[in-house]
């Protein structure tokens, strides 16, 4: 176990083509991956296979040409995780949704509604973005020093429409009649300078109580916010010891507002290039680095035979630098490669799980149902 006493948790991010510029050339990567339903149900059902917690989608609003491939044609989160939800069973499903163009009335209805069309697996990462998304979605007036600011606004609208509705307000008793005990029913009547939203939101509670809500990044803002209002962040740092005294920072934080850091999931993501002995991984680099543009994919840091990658994230995950591996696909085989090669060895040492343990997000993550809380 690490430091907050869970098991590791897993995740595998849909890139569809990959995390870098070339791999959509390799003869076994179709080159409409990133716009392929059937390869991502196949990515989807692979981690479930395997006891990964959740899926687990970037997103961007803003393009060019010098984007990765992946970036310049891809599924809108919701959408596709609502695709993924009716072929899966257990794994959670997670859409990117920025809070610097996105409306929360919209995102907390979208969301709460995967949680309902999949039973309980549901959860967003409620981001800041880019000067270039906010001119798409018309807000190109606004600057970077708004986004936090914003951010905090979206996340504290998007929880109070979540709980709406008290955990027993349907009553839907035919014979009297009585559809909704309008008691329970609440509005959130919430007016910022971004956002103003009274609420109701029309779909009833969660039953993992909310969708479980994350924030990305590194600075200051972000760990203020997090802290306060989310139940994990993705974040990263520069090796194990970097990543670690992030962690650390962020759980200081959570105890010094009475959170306990045991029910909160601090996520990294790595892109490991695996193999059964350390050559074949090279091997496999090599094949990357043979195709166009050339040297522009730096060598993983979670790299090499399985024993070894194994070793890795065992001691990023004992030194308490991560509760989540997201894994992201450089190769082409590099998801699969994990889940055959290392996923083993984990569960073998203890460290990951071999079956699922609940029927929600929130219960294999191992945090708790957040009780309903009364706005207005």
């Amino acid at each position: 176990m690490n430091k907050t006493g869970k098991k590791l948790k897993l995740g595998a991010v849909l890139d569809g083509l990959g995390w870098n510029h070339m791999a959509w050339q390799h003869p076994a990567m179709p080159s409409d991956a990133s716009e392929n339903l059937n390869f991502y149900i196949k990515q989807a059902q692979l981690a479930e296979s395997a006891k990964f917690d959740t899926l687990f989608l970037v997103d961007v609003s803003h393009v060019g040409p010098g984007n990765i491939p992946h970036y310049l044609s891809m599924f809108e989160g919701v959408s596709i995780m609502s695709a993924l939800s009716m072929v899966t069973k257990n794994i959670g499903l997670s859409a990117t949704i920025a809070s610097s163009y996105g409306d929360p009335y919209s995102a907390a209805r979208q969301i709460l509604s995967l949680d309902k069309i999949s039973k309980g697996r549901a959860s967003l990462n409620a981001i800041t973005s880019n000067p270039g998304g906010m001119v798409n979605f018309s807000r190109g007036r606004l600057t970077k020093r708004d986004q936090y600011p914003m951010n905090k606004e979206f996340i504290e609208i998007v929880l109070g429409l979540w709980d709406t509705y008290e955990d027993d307000a349907f009553i839907r008793d035919k014979e009297r009649g009585i559809f909704l005990n309008h008691h329970k029913m609440h509005h959130v009547n919430y007016s910022g300078n971004y956002f103003s939203v009274e609420g109701p939101l029309n779909i009833s509670r969660s039953v993992q109580g909310r969708p479980v809500l994350y924030t990305a990044g590194t600075s200051e803002n972000f760990m203020e916010i997090a802290t306060s209002y989310t139940d994990g962040v993705f974040t990263h740092g520069y090796d194990w010891e970097d990543t670690a005294a992030l962690a650390h920072r962020i759980r200081q934080k959570l105890v010094a507002k009475q959170r306990r850091p045991e029910d909160f999931i601090i996520s990294i993501s790595q892109n490991p290039i695996v193999g059964e002995t350390e050559k074949d991984a090279i091997d496999k680099y090599m094949e990357l680095m043979q195709l166009s543009p050339r040297n522009s994919l730096p060598r993983p840091q979670f790299f090499g035979s399985a024993e070894k990658v194994a070793d890795q994230v065992q001691k990023w995950y004992k030194a308490g630098a991560m509760d989540m591996l997201l894994i992201r696909q450089d190769h082409p085989y590099g998801l699969c490669d994990f889940i055959d090669l290392v996923v083993p060895i984990l569960q073998n040492r203890g460290i990951f799980r071999t079956e699922y343990e609940a029927d929600t997000l929130r219960g294999n993550l191992e945090i708790p149902n957040p009780p309903f809380r009364k706005i207005n």
